[in-house]
């Protein structure tokens, strides 16, 4: 592993008060603890209008694809929106493809105000699989956050060891090395279109 990985997080959630945001940042203090240089990539602050795939360029698209190539490992954070991620972040992946993805830790975050964002994590997992991203086994979800984030901290021990626990494995694994492409990633002829 390099001396000081680089890991990114990116906030899938507009929120001003975002449980997703407090989450993810709590995971990179964790990166940092163990050595890793981090970098929050706020999607409030980059201008993405919905993706158009022609114009790939659009907007901040070029500052968004740039600072995940620099990227050792990602950390992708999400509310829980209808069973799935949220439109932010999907838009923002669709701006992105193998250049910014193949090859790299990923890993995962959910948030949800109700009882479990599994099939959020899922949805991320299949998405990343498709890009030939080596994701972490390791997962973190924040199920009922309203209970368990109080004034920008994770209240729940239990849950805070787990978002700390990813932050602590994206670094662990930030330069494994990837596997041969998966099948989904031979059939995402989109990625390249």
């Amino acid at each position: 592993m390099s001396d000081s990985p680089r890991v990114v997080g990116v906030c899938g959630s507009l929120r001003d008060g975002s449980h997703t945001r407090t989450a993810l940042e709590r995971a990179l203090r964790e990166a940092e603890r163990f050595g890793a240089t981090t970098a929050l990539v706020d999607l409030r602050a980059h201008e993405l209008p919905v993706f158009d795939p022609d114009d790939r360029d659009a907007g901040d698209a070029d500052r968004l694809r740039e600072k995940l190539r620099g990227a050792d490992a990602i950390v992708l954070g999400s509310p829980m929106y209808h069973g799935s991620y949220a439109g932010p972040l999907k838009n923002a992946m669709d701006y992105c493809g193998f250049d910014e993805f193949e090859g790299t830790t990923v890993g995962l975050l959910s948030v949800s105000g109700g009882r479990f964002p599994t099939t959020t994590l899922e949805h991320l997992r299949s998405v990343c699989r498709a890009l030939d991203a080596w994701v972490l086994p390791h997962q973190a979800a924040v199920p009922a956050a309203s209970e368990k984030i109080e004034a920008g901290e994770i209240v729940d021990d239990g849950i805070e060891k787990r978002v700390a626990t990813l932050g602590q494995r994206v670094v662990e694994y930030a330069n494994i090395e990837p596997d041969p492409p998966t099948f989904q990633s031979e059939e995402n002829v989109g990625a390249d279109d």
